[in-house]
């Protein structure tokens, strides 16, 4: 059984008791529940698959926040030839990492 979720802007396929990485959820501290209300998908155990046009209203997707964390520094360089221009950025975009819990269809 497998859901595919929006989050932060994202689609993401999600099993239960797997863990995925999405943007930050604000207000959301470790340990405490969500729920994703926009599922776009839903592939059962008996082969049936829910489509939503855009989005199913009677699924819903909960998990647990795992942690709060910065993923690895990307580079972003600017450069401009034969002018003597070079500069370059980091960046450390902000994740929550959530377990699946249970896809339940009512």
């Amino acid at each position: 059984m497998y859901a595919i979720v929006e989050s932060g802007g994202k689609q993401f396929r999600v099993e239960p008791g797997q863990v995925f990485f999405t943007e930050r959820l604000v207000g959301k501290a470790e340990g405490e529940a969500v729920s994703f209300d926009k599922v776009l998908l839903v592939k059962t155990d008996d082969g049936k698959t829910l489509v939503g046009k855009p989005y199913l209203e009677n699924v819903e997707v909960t998990g647990t926040v795992v942690e709060h964390g910065r993923a690895r520094k990307i580079l972003v360089g600017k450069f401009r030839p034969r002018k003597n221009y070079r500069r370059i950025k980091g960046h450390r975009q902000w994740y929550t990492a959530v377990k699946i819990e249970k896809i339940e269809v009512k």
